[in-house]
């Protein structure tokens, strides 16, 4: 077309016609007559060349878009029984719709031209002009629900007008069974008493059997709310079948039973728990039940006492606020002792690793399992990053004894040195993206796992041996545990010793936190091994600058909901002082949980630590950290200090709120 297109949407006559009636009603209202008649016929006139040009405007649209989309245009768009609407893509106005489309919005042709947002609120042409031909939302029209398609035009004038042609398909009774088959889609759930056993000890049967009456009372309570099919499976575990409809209901309700069953409580005084693994959007009813059974490993991994509910993608957590209660075996610590010394034996040779930025836990518990490799006879590689750690002193020490003298080799050194048959442990984390040398986890294809944080969404997968115990106070203390049934005093190495203990003493604050009869008999092992506790305390003195650093930053700290100390730093500091600042701030009356940020690169580091009853694990879950109730810490990249303090409260308000 040689004419502009934009002109043929706006002629503005209608503008003069306006004026002139306004000068005709003007003149009679004067009773200048004469001049009212002439005003009058030249409205009149205006008035009838102002529908000539719609009209010749109209078949210039439709000559265009016969053009754009074909011979048949709009002269079968008019016919269709689809609704279609011709619209501008700048601004959304309307230029055209067939009678379809005017029958279902009401959409009459006036002479002010309408906005499709006037006729379908809500409604954006973005993703046409994206050059989408779908727009990603149903359109709801009364009581009927439309997919919307569109095509996307140009004009070929200077000013390359947009255009785009929506066709609108009902497609209501489609959506209804397909919203119904997706409210009705089965949910798999498994009920797992956590504490069962410890419940029922030395209670004799009677007791037993009213104990098992109150729990199934108040599981039945809950799941009748459901509508679905309840089954005991064990003794401890139920089986739950309920329609998806109905688990929004539940997580609105927060999964009430996790609190419902504390009320349930044996004659010693201990509450039980539960742990509830939920499986959805399982292709079968073994899929989802398998979905359960990954959300019961993983409640359990993270102390239990909550809901995990597990899709085709992802997990979610409910609960796991409280404290968690001992309820470790020591039979499993001797079946992975022995399966691990197996393996030990099998292994060309072994690579330890721990976290990055290693600490004083994960280098104890990797000392350990040296000590182990060096007990079957096999060669044993510590990978650590001797530059970037935190745990500079007990290095010097170590690299000092024979044993030790090229046991401690990089990342990369270590991809040179395996092989098909090596064997790799890691200690003290179970996050992929959290260990010290990535590409080495992926390389070997052994991997064992000792660990006592709770487990994240993402851990590490497959594992051959994996002693993963949230209750334990530090990962030396779970190899210690490991020692005892592997190998005599004699073939430890007092570093060893020393090492194990500095994790232990670590991890637990002098044995302030988070510590069991289990700790105290591991210490006591340790003691027995050459352990000195004051030359352990010497590991965590800090110098003069640092001590003065330390208590910088404690001034710096601003209290938050009258319990919570929160320390901001603008400048970095090393993770050790953000940690002992974090403990630091826990001696103050009144605090229950402190939070350490600081900067380091493009990157924010967060160290917290908790007495109470805020769990910073839960806290810090959704940052991308993790840990453990009373210890966690988290690294946000791309951010600012601020913008991660932001993050932070927000996460603080949300495990309030709940």
């Amino acid at each position: 077309m040689n004419k502009k297109l934009n002109g043929l949407f706006w002629p503005n006559l209608w503008v003069f016609f306006v004026v002139m009636v306004g000068f005709a009603v003007a003149a009679a209202v004067l009773e200048q007559y004469i001049l009212a008649a002439v005003e009058g016929v030249i409205a009149a006139a205006l008035g009838i060349y102002y529908v000539v040009c719609r009209i010749y405007r109209r078949r210039e649209i439709q000559q265009y878009v016969k053009t754009a989309f074909g011979e048949a245009g709009l002269d079968n768009g008019a016919d269709t029984p689809f609704p279609m609407a011709l619209v501008r893509l700048g601004d959304g106005g309307v230029l055209w719709t067939n009678e379809a489309f005017s029958a279902i919005t009401g959409f009459q042709d006036k002479y002010l031209q309408q906005r499709l947002s006037s006729i379908l609120p809500n409604f954006t042409m973005d993703w046409l002009a994206a050059g989408k031909t779908e727009y990603p939302y149903d359109v709801s029209i009364g009581d009927r629900r439309y997919r919307v398609y569109g095509t996307a035009l140009r004009a070929d004038d200077s000013d390359g007008t947009a255009l785009g042609m929506l066709y609108l398909g009902d497609l209501t009774e489609l959506y209804l069974v397909r919203d119904e088959y997706i409210r009705s889609r089965p949910v798999v759930s498994l009920i797992l008493i956590d504490n069962y056993e410890e419940l029922i000890k030395n209670l004799t049967e009677s007791a037993i059997s009213n104990l098992n009456a109150q729990i199934n009372d108040v599981i039945t309570s809950w799941a009748d709310d459901y509508h679905g099919l309840l089954r005991r499976m064990e003794r401890n575990r139920f089986l739950l079948v309920f329609e998806k409809q109905d688990l929004d209901r539940a997580i609105e309700g927060k999964f009430s039973v996790l609190e419902d069953i504390h009320q349930v409580t044996s004659p010693s005084g201990l509450e039980a728990s539960i742990s509830l693994g939920i499986g959805v959007d399982g292709v079968t009813f073994e899929e989802s039940y398998n979905f359960a059974a990954l959300s019961i490993e993983m409640s359990l991994s993270r102390g239990g006492d909550q809901a995990v509910i597990k899709d085709r993608f992802n997990f979610n957590f409910y609960g796991g606020r409280n404290k968690e209660n001992d309820h470790r075996s020591k039979v499993r610590s001797r079946v992975t002792s022995n399966s691990l010394m197996e393996l030990i034996g099998q292994s060309s040779q072994v690579f330890i690793m721990g976290h990055k930025n290693a600490d004083l836990d994960a280098v104890g518990a990797a000392m350990g399992i040296a000590c182990m490799c060096r007990k079957k006879g096999k060669k044993a590689y510590i990978v650590l990053d001797q530059e970037r750690n935190v745990a500079e002193r007990l290095l010097e020490e170590i690299v000092a004894v024979p044993e030790y003298q090229d046991a401690i080799i990089t990342g990369q050194e270590a991809m040179l040195l395996s092989d098909s048959h090596s064997t790799l442990v890691v200690v003290d984390t179970n996050r992929p993206d959290q260990v010290e040398f990535q590409p080495l986890l992926e390389a070997i294809p052994k991997v064992c796992v000792v660990d006592h944080h709770r487990r994240a969404a993402e851990y590490i997968s497959p594992v051959v041996v994996n002693l993963h115990e949230p209750f334990a106070s530090s990962a030396s203390e779970l190899v210690t545990e490991l020692l005892q049934y592997a190998v005599e005093k004699a073939d430890v190495l007092p570093i060893e010793a020393k090492s194990l203990m500095a994790g232990i003493f670590l991890d637990t604050k002098s044995f302030n936190v988070r510590t069991g009869e289990r700790t105290f008999e591991a210490a006591a092992v340790l003691r027995q091994w050459g352990a000195d506790t004051v030359e352990v305390k010497k590991l965590l003195q800090n110098d003069f600058q640092d001590t003065m650093s330390k208590y910088q930053i404690i001034k710096s700290a601003r209290l938050y909901r009258q319990e919570l100390a929160i320390a901001a730093l603008t400048t970095t500091t090393s993770r050790a002082l953000a940690a002992q600042a974090a403990d630091e701030l826990l001696n103050i009356s009144g605090i229950t949980a402190s939070f350490v940020l600081y900067p380091d690169g493009d990157q924010v580091f967060v160290s917290a630590r908790s007495i109470g009853n805020a769990n910073v694990q839960v806290i810090l879950e959704p940052l991308g950290g993790g840990g453990n109730t009373a210890t966690a810490g988290a690294q946000l990249a791309g951010c600012t200090v601020k913008e991660a303090l932001d993050l932070l409260v927000t996460s603080i308000d949300q495990f309030y709120e709940q």
